[in-house]
């Protein structure tokens, strides 16, 4: 998700810091080595609420390694920085998240067009950096991905898995489970609204359908009626959308309020209950992808979801919550591979990344672990629908490229 990314703006660099800022990895008088886990999202702005919910993922995942002592002699810390969804902001932050000696991996981003702009400055570092949420296929394989699969940056991973899955799945379903003939596609030109869109065009054409019409919005528009108008003549029985909540909520509405009452089917970056609230009514029957299958039917999730209700935390634990905490699980487990007599040696950041390759545990949102690109290797996916104000589950399963 995403993957995902804002329209570049000016703006001032909001930074929120909690954890340890002391750049000596020793921690106080008890001798114990202190940890510092990064964390990338947008916290306000645009896409805040799914931000939010990685943030108090990773935070989760911290507070249960230090109260079970996960690795003997450390103490983690959580160090948030706020990037507005602004690839630009995405950068500084990388740059100062590497200049904090005590950082040893990084949480994040949401957006993909924000990773693009920090992978880079992570792997001079040898900084390892796990994205619950970006779903761009080249991050991990490379522009050309299509054709001939390249790993960029190996100190890149994620716990999300890709567009080509996500798109192909929506397409799918689109076609033979809403049984949509013609769909009116619409993306907000960026990273991974664009990426989306193009591969959610290719199959649906590939499975028989038609799409019989084509647009872009900008992030932050709010008066579509131009849009609307368009898509209402379209003679369209389906718009799908690859984008964020901020603008198809807004969008869906207006669609309706004009009379077209057709779905609107988007990706996991419109997956949030933020959509529903804003939209009210007209939110009923539009659909979305999203990585996984329902936080809340996991077993294993239960008591992440339990802490993260009874902490009162801000934001929507339901879409990355759990892919936070398990990439900030990867790194804990990769910390206890590498301290030896609770000393951290001087290449640790370099001894993470290649730990954090090798691993494999059972995390709360399914089996962690990651292929030769840095990819999850679990794909999982889920269409999700709006029935009677909540998003419901209708089809789960495992997807693969078409």
């Amino acid at each position: 998700m995403v993957i995902l990314t804002s329209v570049l703006t000016t703006g001032a660099l909001t930074l929120t810091a909690c954890g340890s800022r002391n750049n000596d990895s020793k921690g106080g008088d008890s001798g114990n080595v202190t940890v510092t886990i990064g964390v990338d999202a947008p916290l306000t702005g645009q896409n805040s609420a799914t931000g939010l919910g990685i943030q108090y993922g990773a935070q989760i995942a911290v507070d249960d390694a230090n109260k079970n002592k996960t690795v003997p002699g450390v103490t983690f810390k959580i160090k948030a920085l706020d990037d507005k969804a602004i690839p630009a902001t995405g950068q500084q932050n990388a740059t100062q998240l590497v200049s904090d000696k005590s950082v040893l991996g990084v949480v994040g981003p949401l957006n993909s067009g924000v990773a693009t702009q920090m992978q880079q400055v992570f792997a001079t570092a040898n900084l390892v950096e796990i994205s619950p949420s970006n779903t761009n296929p080249e991050l991990t394989q490379g522009k050309n991905w299509q054709t001939s699969k390249s790993r960029p940056f190996k100190t890149y991973f994620r716990t999300a898995t890709t567009d080509a899955l996500q798109g192909a799945y929506a397409a799918d379903y689109a076609y033979n489970g809403v049984h949509a003939k013609k769909a009116f596609v619409v993306d907000d030109k960026q990273t991974y609204g664009a990426g989306l869109s193009k591969i959610f065009t290719e199959q649906f054409t590939k499975q028989g359908g038609k799409v019989i019409g084509t647009d872009h919005v900008n992030t932050g528009d709010r008066d579509f009626s131009t849009l609307v108008t368009k898509i209402k003549n379209s003679g369209a029985d389906l718009l799908y959308y690859g984008g964020q909540y901020d603008e198809s909520q807004v969008l869906t509405k207006q669609l309706k309020d004009a009379g077209a009452k057709i779905p609107l089917f988007g990706g996991d970056g419109m997956f949030t209950p933020t959509y529903i609230k804003t939209a009210g009514k007209a939110a009923e029957g539009d659909l979305a992808t999203s990585i996984g299958v329902p936080v809340d039917t996991l077993p294993a999730a239960k008591d992440f979801v339990a802490t993260y209700k009874a902490k009162k935390y801000p934001g929507d634990y339901g879409t990355y919550g759990s892919y936070a905490y398990d990439a900030a699980t990867a790194i804990i487990k990769a910390v206890g591979q590498v301290v030896k007599d609770g000393k951290l040696p001087s290449d640790a950041r370099a001894q993470i990344v290649d730990a954090v390759q090798k691993t494999s545990f059972d995390g709360i949102s399914g089996k962690i672990s990651f292929d030769e690109y840095g990819d999850t290797t679990n794909k999982q996916l889920t269409v999700y629908q709006v029935k009677n104000g909540e998003w419901k589950s209708v089809k789960s399963g495992t997807a693969s490229p078409k």
